[in-house]
């Protein structure tokens, strides 16, 4: 049977205009998201990912497909009929309202008994760590604050899926980052699935058990987030996610029947993963972390000099252009007193087999 499904989404397309010329928002997406999972739909602006979760709260019919929340189709059903609440970018609070009565709100507006709301609004206030501001109007809250209570008040009507559509953009770099560990926690603690939408990749990475990432209506792949960083399938999600450099060049069998991967315009010859390709002519893909800098003389290296230099506190990054011209980046953590290196210095690189990713030219 495997895991249960919180979410089925069905070859779904969604057209703005009938016009032939204009491609779809989406265009045949299918995904399956299970019960009590952290799932991110993560890619570029105008991807399709926010009309994605739009369709799924009921926001956008659907052109073609079908969607199913909990086995059941939900394509008929209006937003309110759906057991799914959404958390938007603004937060969306009532200003008049304290924090208890922003999030006791919906609780009313389902005819929720009014003896046990009170109760309801406690377990929200604890799960978001707000016990002590109940009392508080949303201006004098924080931007974290103001999150965490649109956050509750989501919650609180105890939704089948919770749809998060860029909620934490607004926040400062060090308050998201904190955001990120809350919403890991409140996700687990309430035991929901979660749908993340975000152009992030760090976000994606940090917070989901699985990504799906997008691009032109389209999900290009969906894995975990080791699986998207380590093994991209194709060459713009290994772009998205992360630095990476390219190489183009061909492959050919060692006299062991190893991969060799020959760089256009250098004589050096790398050991590769095995890959099936049909034809020779392949892209070379490497993480700047996974290479190193050592001396010129060192054989067997890819060459070149260095053409700039950024320090950014924990790590040196290196751009350097090889002797086939080729610009690569490289990354160094900066550990004690680890060599610099200058702009003009002519430096090898060592790629280990391990760290050479082979992608279709």
């Amino acid at each position: 049977m495997g895991q249960p499904k919180a979410i089925e989404v069905r070859n779904v397309s969604k057209r703005y205009s009938d016009d032939p010329g204009l491609a779809p928002a989406l265009d045949n997406v299918s995904v399956n998201i299970a019960d009590n999972e952290f799932f991110t739909l993560l890619g570029p602006s105008g991807c399709g990912k926010t009309t994605l979760l739009r369709t799924i709260a009921g926001f956008e019919h659907v052109s073609e497909g079908e969607i199913r929340l909990a086995g059941e189709a939900v394509n008929h059903l209006p937003p309110f009929k759906r057991r799914v609440n959404t958390v938007f970018q603004s937060y969306a609070l009532f200003p008049h309202m304290s924090v208890a009565q922003n999030i006791a709100f919906g609780l009313e507006m389902q005819g929720l008994d009014r003896k046990s709301i009170p109760d309801r609004v406690d377990e929200m206030l604890a799960l978001v760590q707000m016990q002590a501001l109940a009392a508080r109007k949303p201006a004098q809250l924080s931007g974290g604050q103001q999150q965490r209570v649109a956050l509750a008040r989501a919650l609180a009507p105890k939704p089948k899926v919770l749809l998060l559509d860029e909620p934490l953009s607004a926040l400062d770099l060090k308050l998201r980052k904190e955001m990120q560990v809350e919403l890991k926690r409140v996700q687990k603690e309430a035991g929901i699935t979660f749908i993340f939408v975000t152009h992030d990749q760090e976000e994606a990475l940090t917070l989901s058990d699985r990504i799906a990432v997008m691009a032109a209506g389209r999900i290009l792949q969906i894995g975990t987030p080791t699986e998207i960083y380590e093994h991209p399938q194709h060459r713009f999600v290994a772009q998205f996610i992360g630095d990476i450099n390219f190489i183009p060049g061909q492959l050919k069998h060692g006299a062991h029947n190893e991969k060799l991967f020959v760089p256009n315009g250098l004589p050096v010859e790398i050991p590769c993963q095995p890959q099936g390709f049909a034809g020779s002519n392949v892209q070379l893909a490497f993480r700047p972390e996974r290479s190193r800098l050592v001396e010129a003389s060192e054989p067997h290296h890819l060459r070149g000099v260095i053409e700039a230099v950024l320090y950014v506190g924990t790590a040196t990054l290196y751009q350097c252009r090889l002797n086939n011209d080729i610009k690569v980046m490289l990354r160094e953590n900066n550990e004690g007193l680890s060599r610099g290196r200058a702009v003009g210095e002519g430096v090898a690189v060592h790629l280990p087999p391990h760290a050479c990713l082979l992608m279709e030219a």
